[in-house]
């Protein structure tokens, strides 16, 4: 029998995510005490990486800031991935910031 481990609003919770969460009880109780959205604003920052690598750091500091207290992922623009609700200013304002970034890296 698996163990049910609370997931988010827009995404789904990873496996790898998920054996790290069962692997540390004091970061467990918390992911469980933060609310569906600080959920899923993790589960976000965790999958929106582009190397395995760093997809292995974001898990780890998951599991570290969440034994630290830390209840959402500092400096970041937030799931873009719901769609219940619109983008925030600051969101379009930091998405439009990477994509003029990336045209002008472009040869």
């Amino acid at each position: 029998m698996t163990k049910a481990i609370s997931g988010g609003v827009a995404h789904k919770l990873p496996t790898d995510l998920r054996n790290a969460l069962l692997s540390a009880p004091k970061a467990l109780a918390a992911w469980e005490d933060i609310t569906p959205l600080s959920r899923n604003e993790w589960i976000c920052w965790t999958i929106s990486v582009k190397t395995l690598k760093t997809r292995k750091e974001h898990v780890t500091r998951v599991i570290s800031e969440l034994k630290e207290g830390i209840r959402r992922p500092c400096c970041w623009v937030g799931c873009t991935h719901r769609t219940d609700k619109k983008l925030s200013p600051s969101q379009k304002f930091v998405l439009g910031r990477k994509a003029a970034s990336r045209i002008g890296t472009r040869s």
